[in-house]
Formats: structure tokens, C-alpha cells, sequence
């Protein structure tokens, strides 16, 4: 019997977990549809919302899915809370990919808050040269200290532009290497750095680079997720899903 999966995805691990298990099972591959050029994902793609828990879970009876995979962002709390609960209402196992964050090391100046609103709030009302490194949904809540140079990079162009005086925009994809992060940092004067902890070596090039510099980081901190069976690494989710694909006596046990 071939095992149907559903991968809520939109992260590089994402991507390469579809690429592991499109030989052991039929993928299919989620995305919120929020990046306009999406790299290529290689196994067929869903885009766009499904309408809240009720319609994942109408999604996964309709489609007959056997196994619901939760490889979204970190920060995505709320399809992470939609998928967990859609899950138990039509009875689909669940597994999780959970990416470890960075941690605090000697040196580094990390500023904690919750939200993009708190992060406004910890950079004080004196003008500073502000890195945003932040998804495009989030740099909004700068308009609210407007006497800041903003330097922001996103994947998509942030439309419209922030309603302040003193902006810089960069279109650019990671993976960003540490040095290229520390010239970054040199050539726009860079005084502090607002940041998720996404964790992930594709975008702690910034962080290391913000140690390097003596640069003060405002890293927001992660959201509550919900508790589901969970491996922190593609490797590691693909040898439970592989359990999960294979019978006992195929793997010859």
C-alpha cells in the first residue's frame, strides 16, 4: 500500500524532506502561498490556506492522507496549532519537524522580547541603524518608530514600502555566510539587529556576525507549539516516517 503524506511546509527542510520520502510514499507538499517565487519543491504542490483547522482537517478525510507532517517555520503558531488539531479530529497520525534555536554564547548582546511590537518598544526612542531581518509580514510594526534607519532584507519585495523617511530594502535568499553577514553589517553602519531565533545554519551567519561586531541583537523569542511527535533534523523525521511507511517484517524485524 502506498502511504499518502501531507508536508505543511514553506522551510528548506521542507523541501528536502519531500525529496527523501518521494520514493516511499505518495507527498504531497503545503505552502501558505506567502513567497511569490518559491524555489522549486520537486514532489506536486498545494498553495494557499486551507481555511483553519476545519478545512486541514476536511482536507486531510477528502484526500485520504495517512500521515500529516508539520515542517513549517518555527514561527507559523498558528498553522502549527491548526495542523495539531486537525489531526486529532479525523484521527491522522502527526509528526513535527522542530529545527533547534540558537543559544546564548560568550559575547553575544541578546535583547529578549515576544512579539515585532516588543521588539519596537527595546530599540528606545534615540535614532539607530536598525538591521530588520525579519519576514515581510513583520516589518510593519516599525512604523511605529519612524526616527530609525531601517536596513531591511526579505525574500519578496515588502509592498507597500514602510511609512518612514529612512529605509533600505535588499531582495535576497539565504543561505548568508558569517562573513558575508559581518561586511553587511560594516557597510550600513549597523547599530542592532532585530531578529527570530529561527535556528538553522542558513540564517545564524547574522547572529555569529553581530557577536563578531560587538553588535546588540533583539531576538524575539519563539511561540508555544503545540506537543507532537517531533525530530529536530530532516534525517532524524525521515527514519520515523520511514517506520511509520514500512512494515515491521519489510524492514525485517
Amino acid at each position: 500500500m502506498t502511504h499518502r503524506i501531507l508536508i505543511l511546509g514553506g522551510t528548506t527542510e521542507a523541501r528536502q524532506l519531500a525529496g527523501k520520502l518521494a520514493d516511499r510514499a505518495s507527498v504531497t507538499l503545503s505552502l501558505a502561498g506567502r513567497t511569490e517565487s518559491p524555489v522549486a519543491q520537486g514532489v506536486p504542490v498545494r498553495s494557499g490556506g486551507f481555511g483553519g483547522a476545519d478545512g486541514l482537517a476536511a482536507y486531510l478525510r477528502k484526500e485520504h492522507i495517512d500521515l500529516l507532517i508539520d515542517a513549517t517555520h518555527p514561527y507559523a503558531a498558528q498553522i502549527s496549532a491548526n495542523a495539531a488539531q486537525a489531526a486529532r479530529m479525523v484521527g491522522v497520525p502527526i509528526l513535527a519537524l522542530r529545527r533547534s534555536g540558537s543559544e546564548l554564547v560568550e559575547g553575544d548582546r541578546w535583547t529578549l522580547v515576544d512579539t515585532p511590537s516588543d521588539a519596537v518598544q527595546a530599540l528606545g526612542p534615540a535614532p539607530r541603524r536598525v538591521f530588520l531581518a525579519l519576514g515581510r509580514q513583520e516589518v510593519a510594526a516599525f512604523e511605529a518608530s519612524p526616527q530609525h534607519h531601517y536596513l531591511i532584507r526579505s525574500v519578496d519585495r515588502v509592498e507597500p514600502p514602510l511609512a518612514v523617511p529612512d529605509a533600505v530594502y535588499l531582495l535576497a535568499r539565504g543561505p548568508f555566510r558569517e562573513a558575508e553577514e559581518r561586511a553587511l553589517l560594516d557597510e550600513h553602519r549597523i547599530d542592532v539587529v532585530v531578529s527570530k531565533n529561527s535556528g538553522g545554519e542558513a540564517t545564524y551567519g547574522k547572529i555569529a556576525a553581530a557577536r563578531t561586531l560587538g553588535i546588540e541583537v533583539v531576538m524575539i523569542r519563539r511561540p508555544d507549539l503545540p506537543d507532537v511527535p517531533s525530530a529536530e533534523t530532516v534525517e532524524a523525521l525521515a527514519a520515523m516516517v520511514y517506520h511509520f511507511v514500512e512494515p515491521a517484517a519489510d524492514r525485517g524485524v
